[in-house]
């Protein structure tokens, strides 16, 4: 309907914006049959309740917008119960908000009115509520805590970004699991996601998708979120995925850098995936690539509009995965067929030289460490 933006050094601590605003404001809403006011900032419980007394109609800020966002976008049980926790622990300070009505009750001294022992009564349900989803959500770390220890020795990387950057777009195309998700829209994806990408030469790395990031990200959501972002504090690599059309595709990389930080996983090694490059005219591509080769070296330019649009990326995960599997010699005994035939399917066999005198297959290749200790368990020998 409208858009009314203010310079301030400081924002005023009763109605965020200045006096002189909040009527320019009132102006606007008239003139424009507004019915709905949107701060693009968190406020105050203060600030909320001042500004609807003043403008007579509903106030909303940022946090509270991305949480109704989040909460249609949610279909997992743990998606539900994550943002329910963020919307309560939002909502707890601003129950006085919602029963102004029963303010000019009986009160004073001595008397309690009945908006006020409702309130009560509301703080006491909200908390409880707030223990009870907390303790779920709890056992979910927990569960899935079990999940990525029988992952234990398996090469994992994880896809983060800001929010639609195409993250579920490439999990989808590189690993063929068409039961992904995806949706050109904000926050598509809340829950996150595994899936097994063959790379070839009986080769495969577990990649997860995640929940995507935005600017000035509510701390109600990052703080709730924490269960599904230690998928990414457990990963052996980061995909940080950015939409290279998106004209803010700067300011985006480093709010995603941030947020990253604050997470403490920046000693993980990470890599910049630059997706949708199909968007870009060839020209304009081709300055891109030249410039990021110089800023962040080791970058990947993906499209998943495409079949060989994720070539490159698949190319860097067999990079990573084979840097991680040394080359070792292994003496199997010649009789037991099937241990070299398992040899060959578990790992990247890359000759084979019968030893007559030993009565061994000298067997060269890579393999990761757990492929190695169950050839080992099975009567294989290093050389």
């Amino acid at each position: 309907m409208g858009t009314l933006t203010q310079q301030l050094d400081r924002p005023d601590p009763a109605t965020y914006i200045g006096r002189g605003k909040v009527e320019e404001l009132k102006a606007l809403i008239a003139e424009r049959e507004a019915t709905l006011i949107i701060f693009d900032d968190e406020l105050s419980p203060a600030q909320g309740k001042n500004l609807e007394g003043e403008l007579a109609k509903r106030v909303i800020d940022r946090a509270e917008l991305i949480l109704d966002i989040f909460a249609v976008r949610a279909r997992s049980a743990e998606a539900r119960m994550q943002v329910e926790l963020a919307q309560l622990e939002y909502s707890l300070p601003r129950l006085t908000r919602m029963w102004t009505h029963l303010e000019k009750f009986r009160g004073g001294i001595g008397v309690r009115g009945p908006g006020e022992t409702q309130l009560e009564t509301d703080r006491r349900l909200v908390g409880h509520r707030i223990k009870l989803l907390k303790e779920r959500l709890a056992e979910v770390t927990k569960a899935r805590h079990v999940q990525r220890a029988g992952r234990t020795g398996t090469f994992r990387a994880s896809l983060v970004g800001y929010t639609n950057a195409g993250k579920s777009s490439i999990l989808r195309g590189i690993s063929g699991a068409r039961e992904v998700f995806v949706e050109d829209r904000l926050f598509a994806t809340l829950d996150p996601l595994t899936r097994e990408v063959a790379l070839g030469d009986h080769q495969s790395v577990l990649l997860t998708d995640t929940v995507g990031f935005i600017r000035k990200l509510p701390h109600h959501l990052v703080a709730s979120f924490r269960a599904t972002l230690e998928e990414v504090q457990e990963a052996d690599l980061l995909l940080h995925v950015i939409d290279a059309s998106h004209p803010s595709w700067e300011e985006q990389r480093l709010v995603v850098d941030e947020v990253l930080a604050d997470l403490g996983v920046h000693e993980i090694p990470m890599v910049y995936v630059f997706n949708k490059v199909d968007r870009l005219a060839p020209e304009v591509r081709e300055a891109l690539e030249a410039r990021i080769a110089n800023l962040a070296p080791g970058s990947v330019f993906t499209s998943a509009a495409s079949s060989d649009g994720l070539e490159p990326l698949r190319a860097l995960l067999r990079e990573r995965l084979r840097a991680r599997r040394p080359e070792v010699e292994l003496a199997v005994p010649m009789t037991d067929g099937r241990l070299i035939a398992e040899a060959h399917r578990i790992g990247e066999v890359t000759a084979s030289t019968p030893d007559e005198e030993a009565g061994v297959l000298r067997v060269r290749g890579r393999f990761d460490a757990a492929a190695l200790a169950r050839l080992e368990r099975a009567g294989a020998t290093r050389s």
